[in-house]
């Protein structure tokens, strides 16, 4: 049975979405997904890929050109006054009027936001209690995103939309605001994210999805994407030593004095390799092993993905040589 499958309630879900722009470009082309309560599902993608154009459709803020969107059981779009109460949008860029103070822009948002936080707990929230009178234009980039985040906790969300939430923080702004999202999710709130840190994805999301071209391409949990990629042995054979007496079956490639293997059986050729080390009295320098990480995964789909649309774009040429 897969997770979609499973009893739990869908608080979004995508069905054969389509969205196109003037000119007739088709951003995203038939994607469908579902995400369940309390889960944090990433939407990744290589530039373009559509990311962006389809959380929008999620947030209500445009009509999908074909297919359907449901947001807590509803359209996003058509029924935004049910929807939008309840569900917390973090975009990319903020735009907050720079003269205002952090409380001054808190307390604006607040205004137009049904149930809001009191402002010191928003602020504090996102550690930005201690710049409360500071204006928007004294901030740090990293403490810019901090105040985007606090507004879109403002309404508590039970739906959260985070959009590259922790672009522009330095590393332990953003294992902070990792350490928010997950108490944030331990409390019931839904995540749908997009980010362009990988190990940010792999750190938080229940599940995810990568697109390409406006089409998803791989979804499921990180191992369930990551398995279908080979695992890596990495190190040094000592002066003396070449790479050619290692057991052929290990396939070893050698870049200079560096060895990599690459397996789909970490386990069995790492035994292999240590027994044929300790029975050769060879020390192996630097020795790394490690499953197929996230990065390594999407980068293997976006190379395939750019082989084949490259072999198309020559089928396309020769077709149209041919035609002539």
């Amino acid at each position: 049975m897969t997770f979609d499958e499973l009893p739990h309630e869908c608080v979004i879900e995508a069905d054969g979405v389509r969205r196109s722009y003037a000119g007739g470009f088709e951003a995203v082309t038939g994607v469908s997904f579902s995400v369940a309560r309390g889960e944090l599902f990433a939407l990744l993608g290589t530039n373009s890929a559509g990311k962006t154009s389809t959380v929008e459709l999620l947030e209500g803020l445009a009509r999908p050109d074909g297919g359907t969107v449901r947001v807590l059981g509803h359209d996003p779009f058509e029924e935004r006054a049910a929807v939008r109460p309840r569900i917390g949008v973090m975009l990319q860029e903020g735009g907050f009027p720079s003269d205002l103070t952090t409380t001054e822009t808190v307390r604006m948002w607040a205004g137009c936001t049904s149930g809001a936080r009191p402002t010191g707990e928003a602020l504090d929230l996102v550690g930005l209690g201690h710049r409360a009178r500071v204006r928007v234009k004294q901030l740090s980039g990293g403490e810019r995103r901090r105040l985007d985040l606090a507004l879109a906790l403002l309404g508590r969300p039970e739906v959260l939309f985070l959009d590259e939430p922790t672009t522009g923080l330095d590393a332990e702004g953003r294992r902070d605001t990792w350490a928010l999202v997950r108490r944030l999710q331990e409390g019931g709130i839904t995540v749908l994210l997009t980010t362009h840190y990988l190990e940010e994805a792999e750190a938080l999301a229940d599940r995810l999805a990568i697109m390409h071209r406006g089409r998803i391409v791989t979804s499921g949990t990180t191992a369930e994407v990551t398995a279908a990629r080979p695992s890596r042995i990495r190190f040094e054979l000592p002066a003396g030593t070449a790479a050619g007496q290692l057991p052929l079956s290990l396939r070893a490639a050698a870049d200079g004095p560096r060895i990599e293997i690459r397996t789909h059986r970490l386990q069995e050729s790492l035994a292999e390799l240590l027994r044929w080390a300790t029975e050769s009295g060879v020390q192996l320098i630097g020795l790394d092993a490690r499953s197929a990480s996230l990065e390594e995964a999407f980068l293997d789909i976006a190379r395939s993905a750019a082989k084949t649309e490259g072999r198309t774009g020559t089928e396309n040429e020769n077709e149209k040589v041919a035609v002539a």
